[in-house]
């Protein structure tokens, strides 16, 4: 089936692919690695274990990839663009009569599918992947991940019990110089000290461990001033421990970036809902769609920022492209932001930025286009050249002088 597809699309289609996959699992991975680096001090603090970091990485995947997609897709179809231009293959093309929309319908058929999985991100699997990222965070701190006893602290379990370990060994199943202070149901209070000890899972219940201690004592004070405190000595004694009660976790739906869509409906354009609760959701919902929309305009501005002037092989236009795309994703935050405090429609604040920011960007592929010899960013361009110009210039200048530095001490 693929060989009936014309030669002409299958090499725009190498060409876009490869520097799009490219983008986007580095953009991924950047902003991976940017988490990850907290993730791993905070689940380090909380006690954790190590693989929830992961848990918890690929839990955002997802609302890191509904920004990725469209960079990705923007860069893939400049980079290849900016080949086809600077290679002199994009004027064969349009002299056998192929123009920019002819050449543009395999990146738009990319455009296409990479909407519709943008789409199913932002409006469901995103809402759902932040909820199970929050439901993880909260088992942390709560410590119903199993957050270990910090070596050296006091730890207080179920209100009742003060815990001090000097040393782990063997990942904490050997615990050394352990101190224990426990109050009774009487009133009593005992102080333990082991030389080691571990502890055991019991059968009969959940809520409940054995920390096994060998070789201790325990004083036992009952409280009254009179009596003496009792002191034993053993080589083995089970402690059992009440582990804290957990709360569950709060439902999903605490915040509007965690409805999917037919949630989100429901609550933004109802009249059963607070005012507040509309404007968040109808908020995030123009948000999530201005994002998805703004992909239709990607193939363009690629188009109109990757053809850099004749006899050049500047690469300004990729770097103007990430700000583009980038402060427009910011402007729209900003934008959810206001509209979400009631302050502004969600309309205005929203779709004003889109129609604005699509104005510029067919503006912007017009002159590339249908403009014999125009440039999008053809000021941008010359004053680039001009800057590079001058630093050429300065460097020559500094090399010529400590040249002629040289010449004079080696004449001396």
């Amino acid at each position: 089936m693929f060989k009936f597809i014309p030669s002409v699309d299958r090499y725009i289609f190498r060409l876009v692919i490869v520097p799009m996959l490219g983008v986007f699992a580095l953009a991924a991975t950047l902003l991976l690695l940017d988490k990850m680096l907290r993730l791993f001090d905070f689940v380090a603090t909380e006690g954790g274990p190590i693989d929830i970091v992961f848990k918890m990485l690929a839990s955002l995947l997802p609302e890191y990839a509904s920004l990725a997609i469209p960079l990705g897709l923007l860069l893939g179809i400049l980079l290849a663009f900016r080949k086809l231009a600077t290679t002199s293959e994009l004027d064969v093309f349009r002299a056998v009569g192929m123009g920019y929309g002819r050449l543009l319908r395999v990146p738009y058929i990319i455009a296409g599918i990479l909407m519709a999985v943008n789409v199913a991100l932002v409006f469901y699997v995103q809402p759902v992947s932040r909820y199970y990222y929050e439901q993880l965070e909260y088992e942390l701190r709560s410590g119903a991940l199993g957050a270990s006893i910090k070596v050296g602290e006091f730890t207080t379990l179920a209100d009742k019990m003060a815990l001090r370990i000097e040393q782990s060994e063997d990942d904490g199943r050997r615990l050394k110089g352990i101190f224990a202070r426990v109050a009774n149901s009487k009133g009593q209070v005992l102080s333990i000290t082991a030389r080691e000890g571990n502890f055991l899972a019991t059968s009969d219940s959940a809520d409940t461990i054995i920390l096994r201690l060998t070789d201790g004592t325990i004083v036992q004070d009952t409280g009254n001033e009179k009596a003496t405190s009792r002191v034993l000595s053993f080589t083995r004694h089970d402690l059992p421990i009440d582990l804290p009660k957990i709360e569950e976790f709060r439902e999903r739906g605490d915040a509007e970036r965690e409805y999917i869509l037919p949630e989100l409906l429901n609550v933004g354009w109802s009249d059963k809902t607070s005012q507040e609760k509309r404007d968040a959701s109808q908020a995030s919902f123009n948000f999530r769609l201005v994002e998805v929309v703004m992909m239709l305009l990607m193939p363009l501005l690629a188009v109109a920022l990757a053809i850099p002037p004749k006899r050049s092989t500047s690469a300004l236009g990729v770097f103007v492209s990430i700000v583009m795309v980038v402060a427009y994703h910011k402007v729209n935050q900003y934008g959810e932001d206001i509209a979400t405090l009631g302050r502004i429609d969600p309309v205005i604040a929203l779709w004003g930025p889109f129609v604005l920011f699509a104005a510029l960007i067919l503006w912007m592929y017009y002159r590339v286009a249908f403009v014999p010899g125009g440039q999008a960013i053809g000021a941008l361009e010359a004053g680039a050249a001009k800057l590079a110009k001058a630093i050429r210039k300065l460097f020559k200048r500094k090399k010529r002088k400590h040249g002629a530095q040289g010449d004079l001490v080696a004449a001396e």
